[in-house]
């Protein structure tokens, strides 16, 4: 098997195990403890060793890990790779059941991130994320995932709405609810909260709280002539968590301080505690530098020494509509790392920024892309322009080249996850 191959076939491994941000995010801290990393906590002071490496994390969902070179007297900043942890589902409501025609049983849900709708129909659907439960000294949380093709939204059939293959307008409330139970004619009772007890191990009176959300049961897979292409849910932005974990992971800092950082909410704006827009990142630089006994003053030292990479997963051409795309910047699956512009600054690359992934790209031989929107087009941004509102540093952004971001299942390119991994851990080796 080709390296490339064995990469992408990892990273759709890691994918299939992390169905919410809090499985990623779980899944992630089992890399790094692999690898000798040590959990650190906000509500404690930090003490930091030089050569070793720590994470901590917020809400379950996001997490920032680093490492210190060996010698601290030689650090320059921090090097700094931000992805995110979620992607465009359905969240389940409190009160989830709702019984129509006193036969089915349907759970209330609502849209969570800018998803492309009709991608969740007709597919088996399950449920996972987390739960708060009561515990022997106050709550705990427990991870969820009901392992078993549980759910579907069944379309409309085309002999009751003509008109289907010209066009439909989904309404969540009323197209989108997922097919949970039939009820027996109102004798039979559902419970989604007591399938979700049993699978956790506790009693379903001792659920205090939950984040439920639907994810696709379809697991990621290579496909095409050659095997060049990826067909995969959650690629946005779990390629990117991925490829920059693993690199960060296995890579032994020389110069600068190496971090990871991987933010949740970005598909809704990133403006909550363990968002992007929130001081988690500053705040653990901060007792990085700390851990150093750096002055405020020389913690603003490491600061201007370092650099940014926002990844978050670039849109290619589309075979069917390339009209879609810029004129000149055009990437395309499987042509490398794509480098992200925006003029009004909703990405962060300039010259200069431009020029350091550049560099970092031609030493291991990793080919780049370029991508704009279509000046008609309005695009979306991403996590370097909140990052650095509250982090001013040099920022990149950039991202794989993908086609149908926000589906329920997206296409990627199978060898581009390893020109990732190889970009970033000469990023790390620095």
């Amino acid at each position: 098997m080709k390296e490339y191959q064995k990469c992408a076939k990892e990273m759709l491994e890691f994918v299939d195990k992390s169905p919410s941000c809090f499985h990623a995010v779980a899944n992630v801290i089992d890399i790094l403890k692999g690898q000798g990393f040590e959990e650190l906590k906000e509500t404690q002071e930090w003490k930091a060793e030089p050569g070793k490496g720590y994470y901590v994390t917020r809400n379950d969902s996001s997490l920032i890990a680093f490492r210190l070179p060996r010698n601290p007297e030689e650090i320059r900043g921090f090097h700094i790779v931000a992805s995110h942890s979620d992607s465009p589902a359905f969240k389940i409501k409190e009160l989830p059941e709702k019984t129509t025609e006193n036969y089915y049983i349907v759970l209330n849900t609502e849209k969570y991130g800018g998803m492309i709708l009709s991608t969740w129909l007709d597919r088996a659907l399950s449920v996972a994320g987390r739960i708060v439960v009561r515990g022997k000294e106050g709550t705990e949380t427990k991870l969820v995932n009901i392992d078993k093709d549980l759910l579907v939204i069944p379309n409309v059939a085309i002999h009751m709405n003509r008109d289907m293959n010209s066009g439909v307008a989904y309404n969540p409330q009323i197209d989108m609810l997922p097919l949970f139970a039939d009820c027996g004619g109102g004798k039979k009772k559902a419970s989604l909260m007591k399938k979700v007890a049993k699978t956790a191990g506790v009693k379903q009176e001792d659920i205090l709280g939950h984040d439920l959300f639907l994810y696709t049961r379809e697991k990621g897979r290579i496909l095409g002539d050659d095997g060049e292409f990826i067909l995969s849910p959650r690629l946005d932005d779990l390629q990117c968590v991925f490829s920059s974990v693993k690199a960060f992971a296995n890579t032994c800092p020389q110069k600068y301080i190496n971090v990871c950082a991987v933010f949740d909410n970005e598909e809704v704006g990133s403006g909550t505690k363990q968002g992007a827009d929130s001081t988690f990142l500053e705040d653990a630089l901060w007792r990085v530098a700390e851990s150093l006994n750096k002055s405020r003053s020389g913690y603003l030292c490491l600061v201007a020494g370092s650099f940014l990479v926002s990844a978050d997963n670039a849109h290619a051409v589309h075979p069917n509509h390339p009209e879609l795309a810029d004129p000149t910047n055009r990437p395309v699956l499987n042509g490398g790392v794509v480098i992200k512009y925006h003029g009004s600054q909703k990405y962060t690359t300039d010259a200069v920024s431009a020029a350091k992934l550049k560099t970092l790209c031609e030493q291991v031989k990793v080919p780049f892309q370029t991508y704009a929107n279509r000046s008609d087009i309005l695009g979306g941004s991403t996590l370097g322009n909140i990052s650095t509102a509250h982090v001013s540093v040099s920022s990149v952004d950039i991202g794989l080249p993908q086609l149908a971001m926000h589906s329920a299942v997206e296409t990627a390119g199978v060898k581009d996850t390893k020109y990732a991994v190889d970009m970033f851990t000469a990023f790390y080796g620095e």
